[in-house]
């Protein structure tokens, strides 16, 4: 197959190329490196089966010969980015999705839509099952990521109804792993940083709000196997296994060694209290489930930031 991702330069999205390019499919990565990096890709560079275009996905999107599928993970995910670039993460939602579909329809390609948690809002189901619509406050800081997200399921479905494009929805969880940016603003890249500087690591509110941590090649295992299924309704993607961001906290520290301790803040603008998927449609109809360890994930993923450290 020949395959676009928007966003393949960011965390997610290069872990997909690779993934991709070793299926023995041919790549193009589209990013405009806002919050992408070329250091996730460099070690692409030469391959013959992947080419990089930058370029922001809400302006026209030329691609010259045939495409099979259209991958849609282009979008600022970060919470510093919900403040710092809200207007951008609101265009490439809609717009940008739009561009994307455009593509699809034109070449006759199939479309994957990555879309997150943060659909479900702070949830007042628990766990989030995909046939939940949400709490979500659309007029708070995080509503421009979550309305974003749930307009491009919107179109997304849309487009499937109306045009008769073959669709996937993807509702990503929280994931880690390598390459992600150390000033992500997310609680792993926080905290590993904070341990690095021996410093306190800083939970918010009183830490007994709880999350769901995926490792990135579990995710894009998930991603895979949806792209090459059958199945149009949304799928989450995520792991089951609910932790509090205390207790996060603390087993971070006790990775890295660090001695400062835990300081407390107080907690962000409609921060959801629980994060849990309900991965029995995956299970189901993907035969997938998330199979690394949350030690060994972190370990990988501290290694990765201590390598970055060594060579900036």
């Amino acid at each position: 197959m020949r395959i676009l991702i928007t966003g393949g330069a960011g965390f997610i999205g290069s872990h997909l190329c690779d993934r991709l390019l070793a299926e023995g499919h041919h790549v193009i990565a589209m990013d405009n490196l806002i919050t992408g990096h070329t250091r996730n890709i460099a070690h692409l560079a030469g391959h013959e089966r992947f080419q990089f275009i930058k370029q922001d996905v809400t302006e026209y999107i030329y691609i010259d010969g045939p495409l099979d599928a259209v991958m849609h993970l282009a979008s600022p995910a970060s919470p510093i980015c919900f403040d710092q670039i809200p207007i951008q993460i609101l265009k490439v939602g809609a717009l940008g999705t739009h561009k994307a579909l455009g593509v699809a329809r034109t070449k006759k390609a199939v479309f994957l839509l990555a879309s997150t948690s943060e659909v479900y809002g702070d949830p007042l189901v628990h766990p989030q099952s995909e046939d939940y619509w949400g709490n979500v406050n659309p007029i708070g800081v995080r509503g421009v990521y979550d309305e974003a997200k749930r307009f491009a399921e919107a179109i997304t479905m849309a487009y499937h109804r109306h045009h008769g494009v073959t669709t996937h929805i993807v509702r990503i969880f929280n994931t880690y792993g390598p390459r992600m940016a150390a000033e992500d603003g997310r609680a792993i890249p926080n905290f590993i940083s904070q341990a690095f500087h021996g410093r306190p690591l800083t939970v918010h509110g009183d830490g007994l709000q709880t999350r769901s941590f995926c490792y990135v090649s579990d995710l894009v295992d998930g991603i895979y196997r949806l792209l090459m299924s059958g199945v149009s309704e949304p799928v989450n993607i995520g792991n089951p296994n609910e932790m509090t961001i205390l207790e996060l906290a603390q087993l971070i520290n006790e990775l890295t060694g660090n001695q400062a301790g835990i300081i407390h803040r107080s907690l962000p603008e409609d921060d959801p209290k629980v994060r849990q998927p309900d991965i029995t449609r995956a299970r189901t109809l993907l035969g997938w489930e998330p199979t690394v360890p949350l030690r060994q994930g972190l370990h990988q993923t501290i290694d990765y930031f201590r390598n970055l450290d060594a060579n900036q």
